[in-house]
């Protein structure tokens, strides 16, 4: 059956607009985030565990005992818990190291559940490589121990020392212990019992939180969530969710939002690194850069005596000449002339001649450019990059269309 024309140009403005549809949704789908990327939820967080300890069974890469004092009392304290006494006896072993101990508690974490913790000198020890941690009680802010360390040390460095050379890969002072800690005690929180939590925006943002307390109440379909600063937003438990906390939460934070942010320009000038939003735009403004470069280049050259003739000296070159008494008077020879002089005693000697080169770039090549107003981030960027400009350079053109009101952005110098 034959095809009518307007039946197939209708065919064929469907399919571009389902075309249409669907890379837009792509690309807006490929600008959201989930909520669990950029909120923390209420009660659900870590928590920082220290402890100090000792570290013993170093290849004599310890602490020095007698400039380590913190070291020599720990291990003598340690000795003498241990039924030894050590204080009648001078100690000079140097395969003990004193220690920083640190972990992260996981949230919900039980008792008799592992984590990790990493270990890092405090004295002039060389090396942790081989060592082992002893016992060590890791405390909380609150000054409880909520787990206890110990394990054998592994260091991601090495390092080795000969009478004319060394070579440190790393750093050998620091190491981890895996699953070298026990969880002792847990940190109390009734999740399922709450009425209420909070969200808080890991990058605060009015919009932002306005974005999320409407996801949350359109697939609710209540309203549950209210924004109240730009980074909180209170959720209110629906009565379906008494008692399962854990499901609603699953559900919202799966839901996707568009994040906004503030037009930012972030410039570290130390490393010359520049970072700029997307929301950053600028009003019409001309832009030239140029700077006046002058290069001297000094390649001073060596005239030495002709051969067979008696072994001369670097001293600056002299021209001879009678003055009106009579008498002989050396002057320095101008610079630039090059050749064997000779002393008023008729010898040769080596003279160092100078050769000066100055090159002037005023970098005539350069022209202004004009950036029409509204313009996105890509054309600034392409913009800049037309004029040749480097990154230390153009932080200082981003510094001065700031100044000049043009910039529709803040700048943050790290």
């Amino acid at each position: 059956m034959p095809i009518s024309f307007r039946s197939l140009a209708h065919r064929i403005a469907c399919a571009v607009l389902a075309l249409v549809l669907t890379l837009s949704g792509a690309t807006s789908a490929a600008a959201m985030s989930r909520i669990k990327d950029i909120v923390d939820f209420e009660g659900i967080r870590d928590n920082l565990l220290v402890g100090y300890g000792l570290v013993v069974g170093l290849n004599g890469t310890g602490d020095s005992l007698n400039e380590a004092i913190f070291t020599r009392e720990s291990l003598i304290g340690m000795l003498e818990r241990l039924g030894v006494n050590a204080r009648d006896n001078a100690l000079r072993t140097n395969n003990v190291a004193a220690v920083m101990v640190t972990a992260t508690l996981p949230p919900f974490a039980r008792q008799g559940s592992h984590i990790d913790v990493t270990v890092s000198t405090l004295g002039n020890s060389k090396s942790l490589l081989g060592g082992t941690l002893l016992v060590t009680p890791l405390l909380g802010a609150d000054g409880e121990v909520y787990a206890v360390a110990q394990g054998t040390v592994a260091t991601g460095g090495i390092s080795a020392k000969g009478q004319g050379s060394s070579v440190t890969k790393g750093v050998p002072t620091a190491g981890r212990v895996a699953s070298g800690a026990i969880v002792e005690r847990e940190v109390g929180f009734e999740l399922d019992k709450m009425h209420s939590m909070s969200l808080m925006l890991r990058n605060p943002d009015l919009t932002t939180a306005r974005r999320i307390a409407d996801v949350i109440d359109a697939h609710l379909q209540m309203p549950v969530a209210r924004a109240i600063d730009p980074a909180t937003v209170t959720l209110t438990v629906p009565p379906k969710f008494k008692g399962d906390v854990v499901s609603l939460l699953t559900d919202i934070e799966q839901l996707r939002v568009e994040p906004d942010e503030v037009a930012r320009v972030v410039i570290d000038e130390a490393n010359g690194i520049i970072v700029m939003g997307d929301s950053v735009r600028i009003s019409t403004v001309a832009i030239a850069q140029g700077n006046l470069t002058v290069r001297i280049t000094e390649t001073p050259q060596v005239s030495q005596p002709n051969p067979f003739s008696a072994a001369g000296t670097i001293t600056p070159a002299v021209n001879s000449s009678t003055t009106a008494s009579g008498g002989t008077r050396n002057e320095p020879q101008t610079p630039g002339r090059g050749g064997v002089q000779f002393a008023p005693s008729g010898g040769a000697q080596t003279v160092v001649v100078p050769r000066t080169n100055i090159q002037i770039d005023e970098q005539k090549d350069r022209r202004m450019a004009v950036l029409p107003a509204g313009v996105s981030l890509r054309e600034l960027v392409d913009g800049l990059n037309a004029l040749g400009v480097g990154p230390r350079d153009m932080i200082n053109i981003l510094q001065a269309i700031k100044a000049a009101g043009a910039l529709q952005a803040e700048i943050e110098v790290m």
